[in-house]
């Protein structure tokens, strides 16, 4: 029997094992590029859940021991801001629990805040430290920029978007052809050396696979191009649907402290209420002409149902407003369903704007859903699946390296890539999908060009590269 020099298959044999070929080798040069960025994002998730979990986001799990009725939150409010001369109040988190700290941001410069852990009943301050600048927010930045910013943005969303290449294409190559699709599901631990390992990386991505391409989604839509042009800004809550108040020239995303998302996705684009007017619907309490305090916003807050955890942003600049949120991806809560922000002008208390769950679009609920699975922040059910998928795509990233290093040829400096198939009488098909998936996910489609133009041109035309490769 003869077999072809390109694809090492039996000479004629059937168009779809071309195109099995053909996907294999995209499979392959996708893994070459996303492998360590999976690595790197598993790792550092993985991370950023458990000091989650142990600590805090911010640390904020400082336990207190209840002493009666708590003191007034102007006490307490004075109290952290006694502890850091020449600051001034920026927010209030509540505590989720009556044994809990309560946590004020003092704001000390222009960027600057310091986050500060009052005893609610005592009034004394328990610990101090620089606001989003801890191990859980350096690991949050490496995660979404590499600390590389712009860049780092622009790379890791290339990255997710081929990813998502490399799981089509992965799927493609696991289908069951002429055996059962239990056997494809369970792995053949009887399998020895590249046999194992391809089994445990083929049943291990097929579980993964729906999971991983929603991890994946979700991700991309807080990246810079495939998230903010495409998606983001036609599911943004829309601020035609505030009451006729005035607007801001500032967006939500104002809102978020350095490189950390704060603020809900569905809002982060949507221009903020301004103060300043008497529009708004006015908030028992509060006199004719009387501007808000702190105490009375926090007593507002209360009153109109922000029980528990919840913060509280005090008004920056002129036109600026009191905001009361509560929100599962800032950890106040482990229900999406319940996410709430309120606007409250800061001269006469007036309510500007409350913005619920229900008032997103399909797709900013899904995102409220997915941002909070994502973290980690529904539960122990969802921290013990974020622990598990975790790894498990680290598995998939190391068993797909073991499998190569497998299969190259002993001895030699070669990349060993998949041989590509000559006359794949399917190739239309293959390009339909390539540009499916490039209008879809443009990044994507920049790598995919580059790769045909490298593949397809240079290869051709330089043998020590094409030794190297194949």
């Amino acid at each position: 029997m003869t077999t072809s020099p390109v694809t090492g298959a039996p000479a004629g044999a059937p168009r779809v094992n071309r195109f099995y070929f053909a996907a294999w080798r995209w499979h392959f040069y996708a893994g070459l590029y996303v492998i360590p960025f999976l690595l790197m994002l598993a790792t550092t998730g993985l991370l950023m859940l458990w000091i989650s979990v142990l600590s805090g986001r911010d640390g904020e799990r400082i336990p207190v021991v209840p002493a009666g009725t708590p003191i007034s939150v102007e006490a307490q409010a004075d109290a952290a801001l006694a502890a850091v001369p020449g600051g001034s109040l920026a927010g209030y988190i509540a505590p989720s629990s009556v044994d809990q700290a309560a946590l004020f941001k003092v704001r000390t410069g222009e960027d600057a805040v310091t986050l500060v852990a009052v005893d609610p009943y005592a009034g004394d301050v328990l610990d101090q430290y620089p606001y989003r600048a801890g191990w859980y927010d350096t690991l949050d930045t490496i995660h979404g920029t590499l600390l590389l910013g712009t860049l780092g943005d622009r790379l890791i969303e290339a990255a997710a978007s081929l990813a998502v290449v490399m799981l089509v294409t992965g799927l493609y190559l696991w289908w069951p052809r002429g055996g059962s699709l239990r056997a494809a599901l369970v792995p053949n631990l009887g399998a020895r050396g590249r046999g194992l390992w391809k089994s445990l990386h083929a049943t291990t991505g097929i579980w993964w696979s729906l999971a991983l391409l929603a991890f994946l989604l979700s991700g991309l839509s807080w990246s810079g191009i495939w998230g903010e042009r495409y998606v983001q800004a036609w599911s943004t809550f829309p601020a035609a649907k505030y009451d006729a108040v005035p607007l801001s020239d500032k967006t939500h995303a104002s809102m978020n402290h350095g490189n950390a998302k704060e603020v809900p996705w569905a809002l982060e684009q949507t221009p903020m209420p301004a103060s300043g007017s008497h529009a708004g619907m006015a908030m028992p309490g509060m006199a004719d002409g009387e501007p808000l305090t702190f105490g009375k916003a926090v007593a507002i807050a209360r009153e109109i149902g922000f029980d528990g955890r919840f913060q509280l942003a005090a008004p920056r600049g002129e036109d600026g407003v009191w905001t009361i949120s509560r929100d599962s991806m800032s950890n106040d809560s482990p229900n999406p369903t319940t996410d709430r922000t309120v606007h409250l002008d800061r001269y006469t208390g007036n309510l500007l704007a409350d913005m619920r769950f229900a008032d997103y679009s399909i797709y900013g609920q899904a995102m409220a859903v997915g941002i909070a699975l994502h973290e980690g922040d529904m539960g122990a059910a969802n921290v013990a699946f974020n622990t598990i998928f975790c790894l498990g795509v680290i598995f998939l990233a190391v068993s797909g390296v073991v499998m190569w290093w497998k299969r190259r040829p002993a001895g030699v400096l070669r990349l060993a890539a998949p041989p590509a198939p000559r006359d794949m009488g399917l190739w239309k098909g293959a390009v339909l999908v390539g540009l499916v998936l490039a209008i879809a996910f443009p990044l994507a489609g920049i790598a995919i060009l580059v790769a045909v133009v490298f593949d397809a041109l240079l290869l051709s035309r330089l043998p020590a590269a094409k030794r190297l490769v194949s």
